[in-house]
């Protein structure tokens, strides 16, 4: 008995704890760039400006933004940039002009066009006003941003547009979209001084990857150059999310987002060309529209106001990376310490299958706590959001812990039934019931993210860390705890099919490039696999 029930289980302890350790280390491993992505001897040339802190958001019309607020980023910005692109009037945006001339910034002011004529006019009728009294802060007016894209008016009707505020101001007038609507309606080109397109490799039909992303910028603006001769070309938009789903093999991350700019930057500054990054500050409201990335694309936090990547301090895309390595390694303490309780509970010999079982539940848990915590507080969005993927993560970490508990009781995975179902085919023991109910949670929220996958992709996020914590305990213990005989049950067995299903979908619609997805569709096989083995353990007479 000596080396299972002492040895053994520790040597597996300081394994698990060896990997997750060494885990850690090549996570939060630093990257260094050539150029920093904000240079203390160099301001950017532009970024776009929003103020919305919290849960302030333009898409409620009672929102409006002090003049004290934005002149407190507008300062911060005036360190690192000389100009700022704005995109509307509304909210207390017309502020900006004056507030950015007492700091020495330049505007690149926006007019927000949309099928409301009434709001439109509104806007022009402001912009005009703000050009006409601020011309050496207002370097130009921008009529209209992806009112194309959106399908909001027509080409004749925006060129018309354009021209009417062109007869009005002094300063250049543009219109901006991304780069393809440019070369779809070519009107717009006669109408406007100078082209502004919008370049984000991340949201590209075919997404790019990050190490490629400036490469593909300079791409497009000289096939861009190519078809439209003679005006200049700013790129008013371009950029990378830090945080958010993958596309294809294109990956936010803080490590990536610094690269990207960093690249465009220096590309910048050899090709001699004019560029506005998106954005200044994270933007929590655009997630409603875009799910986790959308709210991601700042050089700040939008809490704190802090610069991301502060010169001169390595970039790393766990820069918390010691206390989440310490917290995964307390959960893999606790499942082995579980699991050794439950033996002394109740004695009996175990085979070594069990205690690697526990082993790798330990380690599964430990490695990716840290990991599914930072993607809770990230993709956490409203109470919804943050009741949704916490319960996800409870059920992770309690997981590994009763699966210890399980395996060193001689316990299996119970069904549905005997946790939710009538009196007769209840277990009574309590910690089969809340197994079974960890259980539950877990496929109800695997299933509603892997529907959700299938049929609204686009901005939904990949449960992968928190997933894996819950599932990899329940699939071990189906497999050497071999179900009793009996029925299948029905629940069991549509949720497995729902699972496999999506899966398989969300594989290929994804493709194999983006390995979030490949490894939560793993799960959701893994987690079928388990539901599928379910058998009735109680039949009524």
């Amino acid at each position: 008995m000596e080396p299972i029930t002492f040895r053994t289980p520790l040597a597996l302890l300081i394994l698990s704890l060896g990997s997750i350790a060494a885990l850690w280390w090549w996570l939060a491993t630093p990257i260094s760039l050539a150029r920093a992505p904000i240079d203390p001897h160099a301001k950017l040339m532009c970024v776009s400006y929003a103020p919305f802190r919290d849960d302030q958001s333009p898409l409620s019309p009672s929102t409006y933004i002090s003049a004290g607020q934005i002149s407190e980023d507008l300062a911060q910005l005036a360190k690192v940039s000389d100009c700022v692109r704005t995109y509307s009037i509304a909210n207390g945006l017309d502020q900006v002009p004056e507030l950015a001339a007492k700091v020495g910034l330049k505007v690149i002011q926006g007019i927000w066009l949309s099928s409301s004529r009434q709001k439109n006019a509104v806007q022009l009728a402001t912009g005009i006003r703000l050009a006409k009294e601020y011309p050496s802060t207002i370097t130009a007016l921008v009529v209209g941003n992806e009112v194309l894209l959106r399908g909001e008016m027509t080409q004749s009707d925006l060129a018309a547009t354009i021209r009417s505020v062109k007869a009005q101001v002094s300063v250049p007038v543009t219109y901006a979209d991304v780069w393809e609507f440019w070369l779809r309606y070519r009107e717009i080109y006669d109408a406007v001084d100078f082209i502004t397109i919008h370049i984000l490799p991340y949201w590209e039909d075919l997404p790019v990857r990050a190490k490629y992303a400036a490469a593909h910028v300079q791409a497009i603006r000289h096939r861009m150059e190519i078809a439209f001769p003679g005006k200049e070309i700013l790129i008013g938009e371009t950029g990378w999310p830090s945080m958010g789903r993958m596309r294809a093999a294109a990956l936010p991350s803080r490590t990536n987002q610094a690269l990207v700019v960093s690249e465009i930057l220096d590309l910048a500054k050899r090709e001699n060309f004019r560029v506005n990054l998106i954005e200044a500050y994270d933007q929590p409201w655009k997630r409603q529209l875009e799910g986790t990335v959308g709210g991601y694309w700042g050089l700040f936090d939008s809490v704190h106001r802090a610069l991301k990547y502060p010169p001169g301090i390595a970039i790393s895309n766990y820069p918390y990376w010691k206390l989440q390595m310490a917290g995964g390694m307390v959960l893999a303490i606790l499942t082995f310490a579980v699991g050794w309780l439950a033996l002394r509970r109740k004695p009996w010999k175990p085979g070594l299958a069990a205690w690697i079982a526990v082993g790798i539940s330990a380690t599964t848990a430990g490695a990716l706590l840290g990991m599914a915590v930072d993607k809770m507080y990230y993709e956490s969005y409203g109470i919804g959001g943050w009741l949704f993927w916490g319960f996800l993560l409870a059920a992770g970490v309690t997981s590994p812990l009763l699966g210890a508990q399980a395996l060193m009781s001689g316990r299996g995975v119970p069904t549905f039934l005997e946790v939710l179902g009538p009196a007769d085919y209840r277990d009574r023991s309590w910690s089969a019931s809340i197994l079974g109910l960890v259980l539950a949670i877990t496929t109800v929220i695997g299933a509603d993210t892997a529907i959700g996958l299938a049929f609204d992709p686009r901005y939904r996020d990949f449960p992968f860390a928190a997933l894996t914590m819950a599932v990899v305990p329940f699939a071990l213990l189906s497999l050497l705890k071999r179900p009793k005989e009996g029925a299948r049950p029905i629940a069991e067995a549509a949720f497995a099919g729902l699972l496999v299903m999506a899966a398989i979908y969300t594989g290929f619609n994804e493709g194999s490039d983006n390995w979030q997805s490949v490894w939560t569709c793993v799960m959701y096989v893994l987690l079928a696999a388990t539901l599928w083995r379910a058998r009735a353990v109680q039949i009524p007479k």
